[in-house]
C-alpha cells in the first residue's frame, strides 16, 4: 500500500536554473496538510517547463517512505 502527500508550489525559471547549476538535489516544501516534506529534485522533471514548475502534485511513497511516482492533481 502507497503512502501519499498532496503539495502546491511554484519554482521559477530562475530558481530552477540555480538549483540544477548548484549541488541542490532535494526540494523541502509544505505539504498542504502542513506537514514538512523533501524529495528528489529529479522526480519534478516532466513537470519543468520554460515557466518554471507550478501546480499541485500527490507524491506517493512505497511502505519504507521511498519515492514511489508522482502525479500532477492540477490541469
Amino acid at each position: 500500500m502507497s503512502r501519499s502527500i498532496e503539495v502546491s508550489f511554484y519554482i521559477s525559471p530562475d530558481e530552477l536554473e540555480r538549483l540544477y547549476a548548484g549541488t541542490a538535489r532535494n526540494v523541502y516544501t509544505t505539504a498542504r496538510d502542513g506537514r514538512s516534506v523533501s524529495f528528489p529534485l529529479r522526480i519534478l522533471q516532466p513537470f519543468i517547463t520554460h515557466h518554471g514548475i507550478r501546480g499541485s502534485f500527490r507524491i506517493y511513497f512505497d511502505e519504507r517512505g521511498k519515492f514511489d511516482r508522482i502525479e500532477r492533481l492540477d490541469g
